[in-house]
């Protein structure tokens, strides 16, 4: 009895192996041509940070405050930033981020008070050495610019960086002079006022 219940539930198990194979067999192809064809990554997919591009000001919106790299565990995010003449905040003149030691925790992407940064897409990353996952947002917000048709940012020169530090340098000892001015002129009116006060009493 035992030998004929083996075989009736082998016959099972290859009825229903079958089955699955008829099922798949009469399904669309689903193979990807790969490398010709991409597949469309998830929206939650996490590749290295990229800068968002502002589609107000068609450009990255990075203040240089450096909280992402204050916060970042592997301490692999340079940044620099200056404020130029006639512009309200700093902005970012260098942001390079070493991918080799990423851990893609997403803490810097979290932080950012101006939502300058978003998770890439790409997840084609090769490379012959370490140098080459040393990323540039600079230079990739520039490609994906000019791949969307859109006006390219242009990276500021050590000469326009220094001039706009000097400016700000001079600036700043300005309002300080004023400030200093408007304090002994106030401590001077109050001198002044304080005679008077007593000879009325």
């Amino acid at each position: 009895m035992s030998y004929f219940k083996e075989i009736a539930v082998g016959f099972w198990s290859l009825i229903g192996g079958m089955a699955v194979t008829i099922r798949y067999f009469v399904k669309p192809i689903v193979t990807v041509q790969y490398p010709r064809e991409k597949i469309p990554m998830s929206p939650r997919y996490r590749g290295y940070p990229q800068f968002v591009i502002d589609p107000e000001t068609q450009t990255h919106k990075c203040i240089a405050c450096e909280m992402c790299a204050r916060i970042c565990p592997s301490q692999l995010i340079t940044l620099a930033g200056t404020k130029f003449p006639g512009e309200k905040q700093k902005r970012a003149t260098r942001y390079v981020h070493e991918h080799q030691f990423c851990s893609l925790c997403g803490l810097c992407v979290e932080v950012c008070p101006t939502t300058a940064l978003e998770f890439s897409p790409v997840y084609r990353l090769v490379g012959f050495s370490r140098e080459d996952f040393v990323l540039d947002h600079l230079i990739l917000l520039q490609a994906r610019q000019q791949a969307a048709g859109l006006p390219v940012t242009k990276v500021p020169t050590e000469e326009e960086i220094s001039a706009a530090i000097a400016a700000e340098a001079a600036a700043k000892e300005a309002r300080e002079k004023e400030a200093k001015a408007k304090a002994e002129a106030k401590k001077a009116a109050e001198a002044q006022a304080a005679p008077a006060k007593e000879d009325k009493e």
